[in-house]
């Protein structure tokens, strides 16, 4: 494909669009409507998210995991905590998070900081987990150079008969966090690239300030 076919890619139909009379004034809530409406549409893995971090000196990194919990608590991920992801943010709390609903025109970016789930969390979500969910979080050890494949194969025969006649434990590594929110901006597309952004912005008495964004 040549640039000027890449450069040519837009959509002539947008959808929607996102004003501050209709919005909630609790982003969280904003977002459970759009998120619902991702639901409705049968997008595929619509808690597909981007989360980008970075380390002490500011070398950022980004890679998807699925979101599995939102509340006013903020937004819930598991992973490894030795992974790329868990040293940087054990480096450096910030992080963000970017939802993008293509079929919609909708993206949703949220800022804040991270902070581990409690274990009680992560143990009643392991558990919830298929077993081979349960036994490839236990034999991987992610982010680590392997030598092939293979090799984790091995893992995962060898733990799996280990804990044929019994419940599968979720390893010290392994957990989750959640991201408490201090900005949550909401990306409607609309024609001529005249989108429609509304940020959330949290203030230090607790509330959230709505502006919007020039697109």
């Amino acid at each position: 494909m040549d640039d000027k076919s890449i450069a040519d890619l837009r959509r002539k139909d947008p959808l929607r669009s996102l004003s501050e009379t209709d919005v909630d004034p609790d982003p969280i809530k904003q977002f459970h409507a759009w998120f619902s409406d991702t639901m409705a549409a049968n997008l595929i893995e619509p808690n597909a998210m981007t989360l980008a971090t970075a380390t002490r000196d500011g070398k950022p990194s980004a890679r998807t995991v699925l979101l599995k919990g939102f509340d006013v608590r903020g937004f819930v991920f598991y992973t490894n905590f030795e992974s790329r992801k868990g040293q940087e943010l054990a480096e450096n709390p910030w992080a963000a998070l970017v939802f993008f609903w293509a079929e919609l025109e909708r993206q949703v970016r949220v800022e804040g900081k991270i902070k581990k789930c409690s274990s009680l969390e992560s143990d009643t979500y392991f558990r919830s987990r298929p077993l081979g969910s349960r036994l490839g979080a236990c034999v991987s050890h992610q982010s680590q150079i392997i030598s092939s494949r293979k090799v984790l194969e091995q893992r995962l025969g060898n733990l799996a008969a280990e804990y044929a006649n019994w419940d599968v434990p979720r390893p010290s590594f392994w957990g989750g966090y959640r991201l408490s929110p201090t900005s949550i901006e909401f990306w409607q597309g609309r024609p001529d690239r005249l989108h429609d952004r509304l940020r959330y912005r949290l203030l230090t008495d607790g509330s959230w300030l709505i502006e919007r964004l020039s697109p």
